[in-house]
């Protein structure tokens, strides 16, 4: 799996909260969950996306817009609306109750409900475990993508599912909402004058973006800088100077944060599964080894990791901490 796809492994949809809402003006919901993404599409008319601490953004039909949380954000028909925020989480108002349809599953219809209606569709994404974050990291807290690019086709399959009522719906809305998600995030990374993470950019380069797959397919092998080049077709110092300069960092370190992240889920997710197994999924060759590489990179072991099922009180999150060399920790034998 390449460096983009391997992010989302952890981002299933599972009978993720999905809204159909078909207003009229004026209307204003308040969006409360606190769920790490959400994908907020219009099928038919306009609206604005007010998160907090941020500029309204726009949103017209076809248009997708996804919030990172957890801040809560509200959906207006215009800024400065008369209309009374309804709070919305895993429940909103029904119609009779003077609100929209909001609930798990689906179940209403998308028709046509008057003249200057407009049809939202929300889905709240859980996010779970260190991959799925190094993903969120890479984002902004409003991502945007216009119709008219590859995210369209999906919603032309949205629009039809959610008008129907079926069995496996909703086994089918959230592969369709786990497409919506890949399509819009690479369409966000892809555009014109964009600044996508290095990572991403550097799949392109044909040594380097080779370099990565292998890392990503083979986490467990005992790579060398050497092996790695010999892999890809070029020379030690060609691969060393191409990748770092691409991806700004070398390859073992780039190695070492990769299987770091891959054990921290682990931990969390195989309860049953000893250290020394673990270790061993992502290249270490014994248990000393792996907590060694572990504690220098997180600053906790990884029992005291598992224990807190997160990231516990002061241990160091999400940043680079002073190590051994690259080469010692992505090679445990030397260690």
């Amino acid at each position: 799996m390449d460096a983009f796809g391997d992010l989302f492994r952890g981002m299933r949809a599972q009978g993720s909260l999905f809204a159909s809402s078909t207003l009229s003006p004026p209307w204003a919901l308040h969006f409360v969950d606190g769920a790490p993404l959400t994908l907020c599409t219009v099928l038919g008319g306009a609206g604005w996306i007010v998160p907090e601490h941020r500029p309204p953004e726009h949103l017209r039909a076809g248009e997708t817009l996804i919030v990172r949380g957890p801040e809560p954000f509200t959906f207006v028909d215009e800024i400065g609306t008369r209309a009374e925020p309804i709070a919305c989480g895993e429940h909103c108002a029904t119609p009779e109750e003077g609100g929209t349809r909001h609930r798990l599953g689906w179940n209403d219809s998308c028709g046509d409900s008057g003249d200057g209606a407009t049809t939202l569709i929300v889905g709240a994404y859980p996010v779970r475990g260190e991959i799925s974050r190094r993903l969120l990291d890479a984002l902004p807290v409003v991502l945007r993508v216009a119709s008219g690019g590859g995210a369209d086709a999906v919603l032309d399959h949205l629009a039809a599912e959610v008008a129907t009522d079926t069995p496996g719906q909703q086994m089918v809305l959230d592969r369709l909402l786990d497409w919506l998600l890949v399509c819009a995030v690479r369409e966000y990374f892809d555009r014109p004058g964009g600044e996508p993470p290095a990572w991403y950019a550097a799949q392109r380069d044909p040594v380097v973006g080779d370099a990565l797959r292998l890392l990503h397919d083979e986490p467990a092998a005992p790579w060398t800088v050497s092996s790695l080049a010999g892999r890809t077709g070029v020379s030690r110092s060609t691969l060393a100077k191409r990748f770092a300069g691409l991806v700004g960092e070398p390859p073992l370190t780039y190695l070492t944060r990769w299987r770091m992240t891959l054990a921290a889920d682990l931990l969390t997710e195989r309860e049953s599964a000893t250290v020394a197994e673990i270790a061993r999924t992502v290249g270490y060759t014994d248990a000393f080894a792996f907590s060694v590489a572990f504690k220098r990179a997180r600053g906790v072991s990884p029992s005291e990791f598992r224990r807190a099922g997160a990231w516990p009180s002061g241990a160091v999150s999400r940043q680079r901490v002073p190590g051994p060399p690259e080469s010692d920790l992505a090679n445990p034998a030397r260690l």
